[in-house]
């Protein structure tokens, strides 16, 4: 069972080495619509 577990997060591990950059600019644009949506909250 150990193994398993220990597989398991060396492969998300490594997942998550590759698509790090992916996820950040999933962050970026979410933050970004939601300060765009703050501004227009301002303003309009």
């Amino acid at each position: 069972m150990a193994h398993a577990i220990q597989s398991g997060y060396n492969s998300l591990s490594l997942l998550f080495t590759l698509n790090w950059d992916r996820l950040l600019y999933v962050i970026a644009i979410g933050l970004a619509l939601t300060f765009g949506a703050f501004l227009s909250s301002l303003l309009g």
